[in-house]
């Protein structure tokens, strides 16, 4: 193994023994002692795994590889949950290890998955914990964008960087401004939510819930949560801040050039946003509860997925495809990405349109960009369609082997390629995974990790594998 896949996973954990200490700080605090000793054996050994990877000397000196790093960021989605895994399986609540690993693994790929049936009986630190291995998760998927970010298209790049490949320098640059922005932005919504007379415990849950477009809740419901509509409506505002690019506040502010080019993603999530926005408000607010869809909207574009007990689910396949077409690039949030599908229906009209009108030209670029976007960038855009097709229906024939009736396995299948929780807008609220196979719940946890991977890294792997050339 090279010295920068241990260094990379020594930062992470190290964050993990940070959160760790600090769980241990609040169960002194307010004198919550059931769970304690378990903190304290993930803090030693997330402590002594950091300090091991990080003096752990290689005389290797060779330019790492894309499928070095693609295998070091999958080998972090195996053993950061596997250390997080241990106040679950160590806790008072008998679990056992294939469910303590479901509900670890489900809290870092942000998907919400839980086999907890009462969110209410469970010792506040260790909903604290739920929350944080949300927190970790999603700006340890933010740092696997940076890290991979020469197998995807020059435009997401060029809204990074002029370089044409990332030094050392350069990664450290960015990495460091994702991990201050991401905290920033966490005590901002954090603070915000508070403001708005939510509970302190819940706002700080939540807090590192939207950031991270997970599904873990401090409740059993949002509902016992969020209970006037200025509360529901600011928290539906807040998880757009999953939805757009974490680096959106950054250029707004410290850019000096504001064109629209470097801002291209960005307005086009808007337009996107400000379009559904309109078509919900108008034809799709059957009783006057634009609060409660609002939030059904944001959340599903988001790919959080709760909503509230009220929330309308004869509307579940249009939040179905919303999940599906995701949010921006440079966010945390899933889904193959709005760029991406808008780019390769805008390829398909003007291949159409070329056929029909062959003397005219048609340049394929973005509406506010003044590059065009090149062929083999829309050869990735629909191998990634068709890789999530394959998967879904893959997942979905296990899960219906499984004995989930045909339409749950197609939701549930969705939901978890897509990294987003189960929800009473999508009809599965009532699904309990704890009475799962645990076999089942095996394709569960690697298909949680498939969707948080970026379906294309496999076929990159694969072909290291398969082809010598």
């Amino acid at each position: 193994m090279k010295y920068f896949k241990l260094i990379y996973l020594s930062v992470f954990f190290g964050i993990v023994s940070i959160l760790a200490f600090f769980n241990i700080v609040f169960s002194y605090y307010l004198n919550l002692y059931l769970n304690l000793n378990t903190y304290i054996y993930t803090f030693i050994i997330s402590i002594f795994l950091a300090v091991l990877f990080y003096y752990v000397k290689s005389n290797d000196e060779k330019k790492i590889t894309i499928y070095e790093k693609i295998l070091t960021i999958l080998l972090g989605y195996f053993l950061l949950p596997l250390v997080i895994s241990i106040p679950f399986y160590f806790s008072i609540y008998n679990l056992t290890f294939v469910n303590a690993f479901f509900e670890s693994i489900s809290g870092f790929t942000s998907t919400g998955f839980t086999i907890f049936d009462n969110i209410n009986h469970i010792d506040q630190s260790l909903i604290l914990w739920r929350s944080a291995s949300q927190w970790i998760g999603g700006l340890y998927f933010l740092f696997s964008i940076i890290l991979l970010i020469d197998i995807f298209d020059h435009s997401f790049k060029k809204s990074l960087t002029n370089f044409l490949s990332f030094n050392k320098s350069e990664t450290f640059k960015q990495a460091l401004k994702i991990f201050l922005f991401y905290s920033l932005i966490t005590i901002l919504i954090f603070i915000i939510l508070s403001l708005f007379e939510i509970r302190l415990f819940n706002s700080l849950n939540l807090a590192m819930t939207i950031i991270s477009s997970g599904g873990f809740l401090p409740s059993n419901n949002l509902s016992n949560i969020l209970i006037d509509n200025s509360q529901i409506i600011i928290m539906s505002i807040l998880l757009l801040s999953s939805f757009f690019s974490i680096f959106l506040i950054y250029n707004l502010i410290f850019t000096k050039n504001h064109n629209l080019n470097f801002f291209n993603e960005d307005i086009h999530l808007l337009f996107y946003f400000l379009f559904l926005l309109i078509i919900f408000f108008v034809f799709l607010n059957f009783e006057n509860n634009f609060s409660e869809i609002f939030l059904s909207l944001t959340s599903s574009i988001s790919n959080s997925g709760f909503s509230l007990n009220n929330s309308p689910n004869n509307l579940s396949f249009i939040f179905l495809i919303l999940v599906i077409i995701g949010g921006s690039f440079f966010s945390t949030s899933s889904g193959i990405r709005f760029l991406k599908i808008y780019s390769l229906f805008k390829y398909s009209i003007n291949e159409i349109l070329s056929y029909s009108r062959p003397k005219n030209i048609y340049i394929n670029k973005h509406l506010f960009s003044k590059d065009s976007f090149k062929l083999d960038e829309i050869y990735k855009y629909f191998l990634s369609v068709i890789i999530f097709i394959i998967s879904l229906f893959v997942l979905t024939f296990l899960l219906t082997l499984s004995g989930i009736d045909f339409e749950g396995s197609f939701k549930l299948s969705i939901l978890t390629i897509m990294n987003t929780v189960n929800s009473s807008m999508f009809g599965l609220s009532d699904f309990s995974f704890y009475d799962l196979h645990f076999i089942t719940k095996y394709y569960l946890i690697f298909f949680m990790i498939v969707g948080r991977l970026e379906l294309l890294t496999l076929l990159i792997i694969c072909k290291k594998f398969l082809f010598k050339n």
